[in-house]
């Protein structure tokens, strides 16, 4: 295995500094989003799973938006952007709680519904989709992608559920190093990547894109776009 250092620098030039090939495909991805929903700054949307700080740095400007994360939907003075703490696979039960909009113009969801916790849940996320918007654009990493993109390991997920523990207890280029092999069991176990034949399941009357990489599909978007 790489070195520490050898491992965060690996990382850094793949995913984590703004010059990397994640930074490049996530802006190739922001400018298809903004080439499929062109009047997005008159969009109300809803964003399941993801944090204000990500609106912050994202090159669009919606009307406005609210955040829904079970833990940590982050913090904002924007009067457009407001992050609500609950659980996206009962979406309709927590803005109520919240006191927050109850219908959008666009459900947004990037690498989500590969972590809500098996196949149940993702049906219930979908459905949340469906209910909340006429529009929408969910994104997942595909599971038939060689190297699984949360570690940056090749076949990860592919080993059975106590191989991914310890290969994730150790291996290099993680995100974040887990403390325990119990962190780590608990990690591959939110984390169950899906394919094309499940998003098609999820979202029937969606368009499937598909991002490749080296002709490769490394991840799979859902897209209803217009209402």
């Amino acid at each position: 295995m790489a070195t520490a250092t050898g491992a965060s620098r690996l990382r850094e030039l793949m995913v984590d500094s703004p010059a990397s090939v994640g930074a490049r495909r996530r802006a190739q991805r922001w400018e298809l989003f903004a080439r499929l929903f062109p009047d997005l700054d008159q969009m109300s949307v809803l964003d399941l799973g993801g944090t204000a700080e990500a609106w912050h740095r994202a090159p669009v400007h919606p009307a406005s938006v609210v955040v829904l994360n079970l833990l940590e939907p982050g913090e904002t003075t924007e009067p457009w952007l407001r992050p609500v703490l609950g659980d996206a696979c009962t979406a309709r039960r927590s803005l109520a709680a919240a006191e927050a909009p109850a219908a959008y113009d666009l459900v947004f969801s990037n690498s989500l519904i590969e972590h809500v916790g098996g196949h149940a849940q993702r049906a219930a996320l979908a459905r949340e989709v469906h209910a909340l918007a006429p529009r929408h654009w969910v994104q997942t990493p595909n599971r038939y992608f060689p190297v699984e993109p949360h570690w940056l390991c090749p076949g990860l997920q592919f080993l059975p559920v106590g191989a991914r523990a310890r290969v994730a207890a150790a291996w290099p280029l993680a995100h974040t190093r887990p403390d325990s092999r119990e962190d780590a069991l608990a990690e591959v176990q939110w984390t169950e990547l899906i394919g094309r034949a499940e998003m098609r399941a999820y979202f029937p009357g969606s368009e499937i894109h598909q991002e490749r990489m080296a002709g490769l599909t490394k991840s799979l978007i859902a897209v209803a776009a217009a209402a």
